[in-house]
Protein backbone atom coordinates (compact mmCIF):
# COMPACT_ATOMS: atom_id res chain seq x y z
CA UNK A 1 0.00 0.00 0.00
CA UNK A 2 1.40 3.39 -0.80
CA UNK A 3 2.07 5.54 2.13
CA UNK A 4 0.17 8.94 1.93
CA UNK A 5 2.19 11.58 2.79
CA UNK A 6 -0.30 14.56 2.80
CA UNK A 7 -3.91 15.08 4.71
CA UNK A 8 -7.23 14.08 2.46
CA UNK A 9 -8.05 18.18 1.71
CA UNK A 10 -4.30 18.97 1.12
CA UNK A 11 -4.47 15.73 -1.26
CA UNK A 12 -7.33 17.36 -3.11
CA UNK A 13 -6.40 21.16 -3.45
CA UNK A 14 -3.24 19.20 -4.94
CA UNK A 15 -5.37 18.09 -7.27
CA UNK A 16 -7.85 20.69 -8.46
CA UNK A 17 -4.15 22.73 -9.05
CA UNK A 18 -2.90 20.47 -10.78
CA UNK A 19 -5.35 20.35 -13.31
CA UNK A 20 -5.06 24.02 -14.06
CA UNK A 21 -1.41 23.77 -15.33
CA UNK A 22 -0.38 23.00 -18.98
CA UNK A 23 1.55 19.83 -19.99
CA UNK A 24 5.22 20.63 -19.00
CA UNK A 25 4.03 23.08 -16.13
CA UNK A 26 2.14 20.04 -14.79
CA UNK A 27 5.35 17.51 -14.78
CA UNK A 28 7.58 19.93 -13.05
CA UNK A 29 5.16 20.54 -10.47
CA UNK A 30 4.85 16.51 -9.88
CA UNK A 31 8.38 16.67 -9.71
CA UNK A 32 8.88 19.47 -7.22
CA UNK A 33 6.37 17.52 -4.82
CA UNK A 34 7.91 14.45 -5.52
CA UNK A 35 11.68 15.77 -5.02
CA UNK A 36 9.85 17.36 -1.46
CA UNK A 37 9.12 13.38 -0.40
CA UNK A 38 11.71 10.85 0.79
CA UNK A 39 12.00 7.22 -0.82
CA UNK A 40 8.31 6.26 -2.27
CA UNK A 41 7.73 9.74 -3.17
CA UNK A 42 7.21 9.48 -7.16
CA UNK A 43 5.32 6.52 -6.64
CA UNK A 44 2.61 8.46 -4.20
CA UNK A 45 2.39 11.57 -6.34
CA UNK A 46 2.28 9.26 -9.21
CA UNK A 47 -0.75 7.85 -7.80
CA UNK A 48 -1.90 10.77 -6.51
CA UNK A 49 -1.68 13.15 -9.66
CA UNK A 50 -2.43 10.65 -11.86
CA UNK A 51 0.68 10.61 -13.89
CA UNK A 52 3.26 8.42 -15.38
CA UNK A 53 6.43 8.11 -12.74
CA UNK A 54 8.35 8.09 -16.18
CA UNK A 55 6.99 11.74 -17.04
CA UNK A 56 7.47 12.52 -13.24
CA UNK A 57 11.50 11.63 -14.03
CA UNK A 58 11.77 14.08 -16.82
CA UNK A 59 10.47 16.48 -14.71
CA UNK A 60 13.17 16.07 -12.22
CA UNK A 61 15.87 15.85 -14.33
CA UNK A 62 14.63 18.98 -16.22
CA UNK A 63 14.55 20.95 -12.92
CA UNK A 64 18.16 19.53 -12.14
CA UNK A 65 19.47 20.79 -14.97
CA UNK A 66 17.50 23.90 -15.80
CA UNK A 67 16.36 23.00 -18.23
CA UNK A 68 14.50 25.71 -20.86
CA UNK A 69 11.62 23.59 -22.43
CA UNK A 70 9.29 25.90 -24.83
CA UNK A 71 7.66 22.86 -26.51
CA UNK A 72 4.33 22.58 -24.81
CA UNK A 73 2.02 19.54 -26.39
CA UNK A 74 -0.95 21.28 -27.69
CA UNK A 75 -4.63 19.96 -25.72
CA UNK A 76 -5.42 16.76 -27.31
CA UNK A 77 -1.70 15.71 -28.35
CA UNK A 78 -0.80 12.22 -27.58
CA UNK A 79 -1.49 8.80 -28.56
CA UNK A 80 -5.10 8.79 -29.87
CA UNK A 81 -8.36 6.55 -28.51
CA UNK A 82 -8.31 4.93 -31.76
CA UNK A 83 -11.36 2.80 -30.85
CA UNK A 84 -13.11 6.24 -30.45
CA UNK A 85 -11.40 7.88 -33.33
CA UNK A 86 -11.96 5.05 -35.61
CA UNK A 87 -14.83 3.05 -34.92
CA UNK A 88 -14.62 0.49 -37.98
CA UNK A 89 -10.60 0.02 -37.61
CA UNK A 90 -10.74 -3.10 -36.26
CA UNK A 91 -12.93 -4.47 -38.82
CA UNK A 92 -10.77 -2.58 -41.42
CA UNK A 93 -8.27 -3.98 -40.18
CA UNK A 94 -9.01 -7.59 -40.89
CA UNK A 95 -10.34 -6.96 -43.86
CA UNK A 96 -7.00 -5.93 -45.00
CA UNK A 97 -5.17 -8.58 -43.50
CA UNK A 98 -7.37 -11.03 -44.30
CA UNK A 99 -6.74 -10.34 -47.94
CA UNK A 100 -3.15 -10.74 -47.62
CA UNK A 101 -3.42 -14.14 -45.18
CA UNK A 102 -1.57 -17.33 -46.01
CA UNK A 103 -2.65 -20.81 -44.03
CA UNK A 104 -1.08 -24.02 -42.65
CA UNK A 105 -1.57 -26.38 -44.73
CA UNK A 106 -2.12 -28.96 -41.93
CA UNK A 107 -3.68 -26.66 -39.33
CA UNK A 108 -6.27 -24.53 -40.75
CA UNK A 109 -6.48 -22.66 -37.82
CA UNK A 110 -2.81 -21.15 -38.05
CA UNK A 111 -2.52 -18.22 -40.06
CA UNK A 112 0.12 -15.75 -40.66
CA UNK A 113 0.28 -12.59 -43.05
CA UNK A 114 3.07 -11.16 -45.13
CA UNK A 115 2.57 -7.82 -44.39
CA UNK A 116 4.43 -5.88 -42.53
CA UNK A 117 3.73 -2.96 -40.04
CA UNK A 118 4.45 -0.19 -42.54
CA UNK A 119 1.97 -1.90 -45.16
CA UNK A 120 -0.41 -2.19 -43.23
CA UNK A 121 -0.40 1.39 -42.05
CA UNK A 122 -0.25 2.39 -46.02
CA UNK A 123 -3.25 0.30 -46.93
CA UNK A 124 -5.39 1.75 -43.85
CA UNK A 125 -4.32 5.25 -44.93
CA UNK A 126 -6.23 4.28 -48.20
CA UNK A 127 -9.33 3.88 -46.63
CA UNK A 128 -9.07 7.13 -44.84
CA UNK A 129 -7.17 5.76 -41.17
CA UNK A 130 -4.00 7.18 -40.43
CA UNK A 131 -2.64 5.55 -37.40
CA UNK A 132 1.39 4.53 -36.81
CA UNK A 133 3.18 1.73 -36.45
CA UNK A 134 2.82 1.51 -32.70
CA UNK A 135 -0.93 0.82 -32.84
CA UNK A 136 -0.84 -1.20 -35.57
CA UNK A 137 1.59 -3.38 -33.49
CA UNK A 138 -0.99 -3.23 -31.04
CA UNK A 139 -3.91 -4.39 -33.39
CA UNK A 140 -1.60 -7.39 -34.29
CA UNK A 141 -1.38 -8.36 -30.99
CA UNK A 142 -5.02 -7.89 -29.94
CA UNK A 143 -6.02 -10.67 -33.30
CA UNK A 144 -3.40 -12.89 -32.14
CA UNK A 145 -0.85 -12.04 -34.63
CA UNK A 146 2.92 -12.67 -33.52
CA UNK A 147 6.14 -12.38 -34.66
CA UNK A 148 7.30 -16.51 -34.49
CA UNK A 149 9.53 -18.62 -36.31
CA UNK A 150 9.20 -21.84 -37.96
CA UNK A 151 9.23 -24.97 -35.61
CA UNK A 152 10.53 -27.97 -36.72
CA UNK A 153 8.03 -30.31 -35.45
CA UNK A 154 6.25 -31.87 -38.54
CA UNK A 155 7.14 -35.71 -39.15
CA UNK A 156 7.96 -36.24 -43.05
CA UNK A 157 5.81 -39.18 -43.10
CA UNK A 158 4.24 -41.13 -40.70
CA UNK A 159 5.57 -45.12 -40.30
CA UNK A 160 3.75 -48.00 -39.47
CA UNK A 161 4.29 -48.54 -36.13
CA UNK A 162 5.59 -45.30 -35.05
CA UNK A 163 3.11 -44.61 -32.13
CA UNK A 164 3.96 -48.59 -30.60
CA UNK A 165 7.38 -48.09 -30.84
CA UNK A 166 7.66 -44.59 -28.91
CA UNK A 167 5.45 -46.63 -26.09
CA UNK A 168 8.06 -49.40 -26.39
CA UNK A 169 10.49 -46.71 -25.83
CA UNK A 170 9.19 -45.16 -22.60
CA UNK A 171 8.59 -48.74 -20.89
CA UNK A 172 12.06 -49.53 -21.61
CA UNK A 173 13.56 -46.69 -19.82
CA UNK A 174 11.38 -46.79 -16.76
CA UNK A 175 12.03 -50.61 -16.25
CA UNK A 176 15.58 -50.03 -16.79
CA UNK A 177 16.43 -46.78 -14.62
CA UNK A 178 13.43 -48.16 -11.97
CA UNK A 179 15.94 -50.86 -11.64
CA UNK A 180 19.01 -48.84 -11.60
CA UNK A 181 20.92 -49.57 -14.59
CA UNK A 182 22.43 -47.22 -17.31
CA UNK A 183 19.55 -45.83 -19.75
CA UNK A 184 21.30 -43.53 -22.17
CA UNK A 185 20.26 -41.14 -25.45
CA UNK A 186 22.55 -41.25 -28.35
CA UNK A 187 23.70 -39.59 -31.80
CA UNK A 188 26.30 -37.66 -33.69
CA UNK A 189 25.54 -34.15 -34.00
CA UNK A 190 25.79 -32.05 -37.72
CA UNK A 191 29.63 -31.74 -38.06
CA UNK A 192 31.87 -28.68 -37.71
CA UNK A 193 34.76 -27.70 -39.54
CA UNK A 194 37.60 -26.18 -38.49
CA UNK A 195 39.59 -22.76 -39.68
CA UNK A 196 39.25 -18.83 -39.89
CA UNK A 197 35.57 -19.24 -41.31
CA UNK A 198 32.59 -17.26 -40.24
CA UNK A 199 30.16 -18.65 -37.97
CA UNK A 200 26.55 -17.56 -36.88
CA UNK A 201 26.53 -16.08 -33.28
CA UNK A 202 28.30 -12.93 -31.34
CA UNK A 203 30.82 -12.99 -28.48
CA UNK A 204 32.44 -10.27 -26.70
CA UNK A 205 35.40 -8.62 -28.33
CA UNK A 206 37.19 -5.07 -28.15
CA UNK A 207 37.14 -5.78 -32.11
CA UNK A 208 35.58 -8.31 -34.59
CA UNK A 209 36.98 -11.49 -35.58
CA UNK A 210 38.91 -11.36 -39.08
CA UNK A 211 37.66 -14.61 -41.22
CA UNK A 212 37.55 -15.22 -44.86
CA UNK A 213 35.06 -13.91 -46.61
CA UNK A 214 34.13 -17.07 -48.25
CA UNK A 215 33.65 -20.45 -46.81
CA UNK A 216 34.72 -22.59 -49.53
CA UNK A 217 35.41 -26.46 -48.84
CA UNK A 218 39.67 -25.59 -49.54
CA UNK A 219 39.85 -23.39 -46.48
CA UNK A 220 38.77 -25.66 -43.84
CA UNK A 221 42.25 -26.93 -41.55
CA UNK A 222 39.52 -30.00 -40.44
CA UNK A 223 36.46 -32.32 -39.90
CA UNK A 224 34.65 -31.66 -36.14
CA UNK A 225 32.31 -34.84 -35.38
CA UNK A 226 31.10 -34.46 -32.04
CA UNK A 227 29.52 -37.87 -30.81
CA UNK A 228 27.02 -37.45 -27.47
CA UNK A 229 26.49 -39.97 -25.10
CA UNK A 230 24.08 -38.22 -22.70
CA UNK A 231 22.72 -40.25 -19.34
CA UNK A 232 19.20 -39.50 -18.95
CA UNK A 233 18.36 -40.35 -15.27
CA UNK A 234 22.02 -37.63 -14.16
CA UNK A 235 21.36 -35.18 -16.77
CA UNK A 236 25.03 -35.68 -17.68
CA UNK A 237 26.47 -35.52 -21.20
CA UNK A 238 29.45 -37.16 -22.76
CA UNK A 239 30.57 -35.60 -25.87
CA UNK A 240 33.49 -37.54 -27.55
CA UNK A 241 34.86 -34.75 -30.55
CA UNK A 242 36.21 -37.03 -33.75
CA UNK A 243 38.12 -35.77 -36.88
CA UNK A 244 37.13 -38.02 -39.21
CA UNK A 245 33.84 -40.46 -39.86
CA UNK A 246 30.98 -40.99 -38.62
CA UNK A 247 30.87 -44.84 -38.95
CA UNK A 248 30.04 -47.68 -36.44
CA UNK A 249 33.40 -48.55 -35.09
CA UNK A 250 33.15 -44.83 -34.03
CA UNK A 251 30.18 -45.17 -32.35
CA UNK A 252 32.23 -47.95 -30.54
CA UNK A 253 35.06 -46.30 -29.31
CA UNK A 254 32.92 -43.76 -28.35
CA UNK A 255 30.90 -45.54 -26.24
CA UNK A 256 33.77 -47.72 -24.26
CA UNK A 257 35.44 -44.61 -23.82
CA UNK A 258 32.38 -43.49 -22.03
CA UNK A 259 31.96 -46.61 -20.18
CA UNK A 260 35.69 -46.54 -19.20
CA UNK A 261 36.20 -42.65 -18.01
CA UNK A 262 31.94 -42.61 -16.60
CA UNK A 263 29.67 -45.37 -17.17
CA UNK A 264 31.43 -48.13 -14.69
CA UNK A 265 31.61 -45.27 -12.28
CA UNK A 266 28.55 -43.99 -12.61
CA UNK A 267 26.82 -47.54 -12.22
CA UNK A 268 29.15 -50.32 -10.36
CA UNK A 269 26.65 -52.64 -10.10
CA UNK A 270 25.27 -52.55 -13.43
CA UNK A 271 24.43 -55.53 -15.01
CA UNK A 272 22.80 -54.04 -18.57
CA UNK A 273 22.66 -50.92 -20.52
CA UNK A 274 19.69 -49.78 -22.72
CA UNK A 275 20.92 -47.32 -25.45
CA UNK A 276 18.03 -45.35 -27.28
CA UNK A 277 19.34 -43.71 -30.71
CA UNK A 278 18.04 -43.04 -33.99
CA UNK A 279 17.90 -45.34 -37.19
CA UNK A 280 20.58 -43.45 -39.04
CA UNK A 281 24.14 -42.54 -39.53
CA UNK A 282 26.70 -44.38 -37.35
CA UNK A 283 23.88 -46.22 -35.74
CA UNK A 284 21.87 -47.52 -38.22
CA UNK A 285 18.67 -49.87 -37.61
CA UNK A 286 19.34 -51.53 -41.24
CA UNK A 287 23.31 -52.44 -41.57
CA UNK A 288 24.89 -55.56 -39.69
CA UNK A 289 27.90 -53.22 -39.18
CA UNK A 290 26.63 -51.21 -36.61
CA UNK A 291 25.26 -54.31 -34.65
CA UNK A 292 28.40 -56.29 -34.85
CA UNK A 293 29.93 -52.66 -33.37
CA UNK A 294 26.90 -53.48 -30.34
CA UNK A 295 28.17 -56.98 -29.64
CA UNK A 296 31.53 -56.00 -29.31
CA UNK A 297 30.79 -53.16 -26.82
CA UNK A 298 28.80 -55.75 -24.80
CA UNK A 299 31.96 -58.16 -24.77
CA UNK A 300 34.10 -55.84 -23.99
CA UNK A 301 32.32 -53.55 -21.15
CA UNK A 302 30.85 -57.45 -20.00
CA UNK A 303 27.06 -56.79 -19.72
CA UNK A 304 24.48 -56.84 -22.49
CA UNK A 305 23.61 -53.80 -24.14
CA UNK A 306 20.02 -53.56 -25.63
CA UNK A 307 19.33 -51.02 -28.65
CA UNK A 308 15.94 -49.10 -28.95
CA UNK A 309 15.77 -47.11 -32.43
CA UNK A 310 13.64 -44.24 -32.80
CA UNK A 311 11.68 -44.98 -35.78
CA UNK A 312 12.34 -43.19 -38.98
CA UNK A 313 11.68 -39.13 -39.26
CA UNK A 314 11.59 -39.26 -35.67
CA UNK A 315 14.89 -38.33 -34.52
CA UNK A 316 14.08 -35.12 -32.95
CA UNK A 317 12.45 -37.17 -30.31
CA UNK A 318 15.53 -38.68 -29.31
CA UNK A 319 16.25 -36.80 -25.63
CA UNK A 320 19.84 -35.74 -26.50
CA UNK A 321 18.66 -34.17 -29.60
CA UNK A 322 17.07 -31.47 -27.68
CA UNK A 323 18.23 -31.41 -23.87
CA UNK A 324 22.07 -31.30 -25.24
CA UNK A 325 22.76 -30.27 -28.93
CA UNK A 326 21.25 -27.59 -28.82
CA UNK A 327 23.88 -25.74 -25.90
CA UNK A 328 26.75 -27.39 -27.96
CA UNK A 329 25.42 -25.60 -31.09
CA UNK A 330 25.17 -22.13 -28.01
CA UNK A 331 28.93 -23.03 -26.98
CA UNK A 332 30.79 -22.98 -30.06
CA UNK A 333 28.47 -20.11 -31.84
CA UNK A 334 30.06 -16.97 -32.86
CA UNK A 335 33.80 -18.58 -32.27
CA UNK A 336 36.56 -19.32 -34.68
CA UNK A 337 37.41 -22.87 -34.42
CA UNK A 338 41.31 -22.99 -34.68
CA UNK A 339 41.57 -26.82 -33.01
CA UNK A 340 39.92 -29.28 -31.39
CA UNK A 341 40.72 -28.64 -28.17
CA UNK A 342 39.31 -25.08 -28.69
CA UNK A 343 35.78 -27.29 -29.13
CA UNK A 344 36.98 -29.59 -26.26
CA UNK A 345 37.29 -26.52 -23.99
CA UNK A 346 34.64 -24.16 -25.48
CA UNK A 347 31.88 -27.37 -24.90
CA UNK A 348 32.89 -28.47 -21.15
CA UNK A 349 32.92 -24.74 -20.06
CA UNK A 350 29.94 -23.46 -21.98
CA UNK A 351 27.55 -26.42 -22.70
CA UNK A 352 26.08 -26.34 -19.34
CA UNK A 353 22.53 -25.32 -17.49
CA UNK A 354 20.97 -23.63 -14.81
CA UNK A 355 18.79 -26.80 -14.26
CA UNK A 356 22.16 -29.11 -13.67
CA UNK A 357 22.96 -30.66 -17.52
CA UNK A 358 27.06 -31.13 -16.80
CA UNK A 359 29.17 -31.87 -20.16
CA UNK A 360 32.30 -33.83 -20.54
CA UNK A 361 34.01 -33.49 -23.64
CA UNK A 362 36.89 -35.88 -25.23
CA UNK A 363 38.87 -36.33 -28.42
CA UNK A 364 39.33 -39.47 -30.74
CA UNK A 365 41.53 -37.92 -32.99
CA UNK A 366 41.57 -41.06 -34.97
CA UNK A 367 41.31 -42.05 -38.69
CA UNK A 368 37.71 -43.90 -39.63
CA UNK A 369 36.90 -45.88 -43.19
CA UNK A 370 34.04 -45.91 -44.52
CA UNK A 371 31.96 -48.73 -46.52
CA UNK A 372 32.70 -51.29 -44.06
CA UNK A 373 31.09 -54.41 -43.70
CA UNK A 374 30.03 -56.69 -40.89
CA UNK A 375 32.58 -59.80 -40.63
CA UNK A 376 31.76 -63.47 -42.47
CA UNK A 377 32.15 -64.90 -38.59
CA UNK A 378 29.60 -62.35 -37.08
CA UNK A 379 27.01 -62.93 -39.86
CA UNK A 380 27.75 -66.34 -39.07
CA UNK A 381 26.97 -66.67 -35.61
CA UNK A 382 24.92 -63.82 -35.10
CA UNK A 383 25.01 -63.28 -31.49
CA UNK A 384 21.95 -60.63 -31.79
CA UNK A 385 18.88 -61.27 -29.92
CA UNK A 386 15.89 -59.53 -31.65
CA UNK A 387 12.65 -58.85 -29.81
CA UNK A 388 9.39 -60.37 -30.96
CA UNK A 389 8.13 -56.93 -30.88
CA UNK A 390 9.71 -55.21 -33.87
CA UNK A 391 12.74 -56.90 -33.88
CA UNK A 392 13.68 -54.29 -36.91
CA UNK A 393 13.94 -51.36 -34.36
CA UNK A 394 14.87 -54.08 -30.86
CA UNK A 395 17.60 -56.22 -30.23
CA UNK A 396 20.08 -57.05 -27.52
CA UNK A 397 23.73 -58.76 -27.44
CA UNK A 398 25.31 -60.60 -24.39
CA UNK A 399 28.85 -60.50 -23.74
CA UNK A 400 30.26 -64.09 -24.86
CA UNK A 401 31.81 -64.66 -21.73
Amino acid sequence: MTTRYYALEAEEAMQMFAATLNERDFRRYAAVEALKLDHGGIKYISRLLNIDPKTIRKGIKEIKKNLNVDYIRKPGGGRLYIDETYPNLHEVFLEIVEAHTAGCPMNRDIKWTFLTQKEIVEKLAEKGINISEPIVSDLLKIHGFKKRKMNKSQTIKEVENRNAQFMNINELRRIYIDAGEPVVSVDTKKKEVLGSLYREGKVYSQTALEVYDHDFASLQTGLVVPHGIYDISNNHAFINIGSSRDTAEFFFDSMLHWWESYGKFQYPNASKLLIVCDGGGSNSSRHYVFKEAVHKLADKIGISVRIAHYPPYCSKYNPIEHRVFPHITRALSGVVLDNLKTVKQLIETRAKTRTGLETCANILDKVYETGKKASDFFMEKMPILFDEFLPRWNYKSMPTS
